[in-house]
């Protein structure tokens, strides 16, 4: 498994580079190695099983568990997986250029979220907006 440093790279270079659709299976990987850095973090052991086909679920659904806040990052992992489908289904269309890019940006949204959480556990109590918690950690201003 990448370290959350390496995922981080990867990520800005795909961005960077203009992913394309052969890339998706790279991406969805990288959003699932995020989710294992989560799991393991709070003492568990990120899971092999799959929910609605995909482990990127069962790994939000075993990360959400006694912990509410991180359920602000699932709408994320469902908009990777329909991208990701997309894909998959119709890599030669017009728009995979601009659908994998957007598969990028989801993913790194996902390690965003998930790295700022395990830095500031109170992310995500905020619908997602963490000016209140940078304030604090600014100081006034």
């Amino acid at each position: 498994m990448r370290t959350l440093g390496q995922i981080e790279e990867r990520l800005g270079e795909l961005l960077d580079a203009a992913p394309s659709a052969a890339h998706a299976a790279e991406l969805l990987r990288l959003g699932e190695q995020v989710l294992e850095h989560w799991v393991a973090a709070h003492g568990q052991r990120p899971t092999e099983e799959l929910r609605e086909g995909f482990r990127l679920l069962a790994l939000h659904r075993q990360g959400a568990l006694d912990e509410p806040s991180f359920n602000a990052c699932r709408e994320t992992c469902r908009e990777l997986v329909y991208h990701y489908n997309l894909l998959i289904s119709e890599p030669d269309q017009a728009d995979a250029g601009p659908r994998a890019l957007m598969m990028a940006r989801l993913a790194n949204h996902l390690y965003l979220f998930v790295a700022g959480k395990l830095e500031v556990s109170q992310l995500g109590e905020f619908c997602c907006a963490s000016r209140p918690l940078r304030a604090q950690a600014d100081g006034p201003g």
